[in-house]
């Protein structure tokens, strides 16, 4: 995979980078953080420039995500429905839908980033669930922002370890995601007990209008 990567950024340079940006961003299960760390060990080694390698990688993932939270808002249920028909990509869509409910903007940020892997979804979610295109534009840029120059830095940082470095980010990755979901259950499983709570102090509440009967 590694080598495949080195090649097409070798031929293609920066565009393959912008395309590969857009497309992960519209579920097409391509590699796009490890052709950012590729891009900035050709940076490092004086092969690329990093304006352009940075700037393409960030057009890519901005349009991407536009792209999808246009096609959340116009196709709406219907499509996400269609999106969904598999367990996983149920699962998936789910913990989006949840996130943008819960975070509104702040969800769109961190799906950029921190939660990459749910971050096609939280686009369609968000263009579904009717959240504001300028709130929407506004915070998946600055998340794109972070996450551009997070993997195109380590890639310059470690240009002889990429591989090394795409393991260990994808594993933190999966950490924060497991650790999202892991937050969401606590909470449901919280207002769960909670409703639960409430339903039992209003059963053992007195009738409306009953006057207790005084001993004699």
């Amino acid at each position: 995979m590694t080598e495949t990567i080195f090649a097409l950024v070798t031929q293609y340079g920066s565009v393959v980078i912008m395309a590969s940006a857009f497309l992960s961003c519209l579920l097409l299960p391509i590699p796009t953080s490890l052709m950012m760390l590729t891009g900035g060990a050709f940076v490092a080694s004086g092969d690329l420039d990093p304006l352009a390698v940075g700037g393409a990688a960030f057009l890519g993932a901005v349009l991407g995500d536009q792209a999808g939270y246009l096609i959340g808002r116009r196709g709406g249920a219907v499509m996400l429905q269609r999106l969904a028909r598999s367990p996983a990509r149920a699962a998936a869509l789910g913990r989006a839908q949840a996130l943008v409910a819960r975070r509104g903007g702040i969800g769109v940020f961190l799906s950029t980033w921190a939660l990459a892997p749910l971050g096609p979804w939280v686009n369609f979610a968000s263009g579904a669930a009717g959240l504001s295109w300028r709130r929407f534009t506004l915070w998946d840029v600055a998340g794109e922002a972070i996450w551009v120059t997070l993997y195109v830095g380590l890639g310059y940082l470690f240009m002889d370890q990429v591989s090394y470095v795409a393991d260990v980010m994808g594993n933190v990755i999966g950490f924060l995601v497991a650790l999202a979901v892991a937050g969401a259950m606590a909470l449901w499983i919280r207002a769960v007990l909670r409703a639960k709570e409430a339903g039992r102090a209003r059963g053992l509440r007195p009738a409306t209008g009953a006057t207790p009967q005084s001993p004699r």
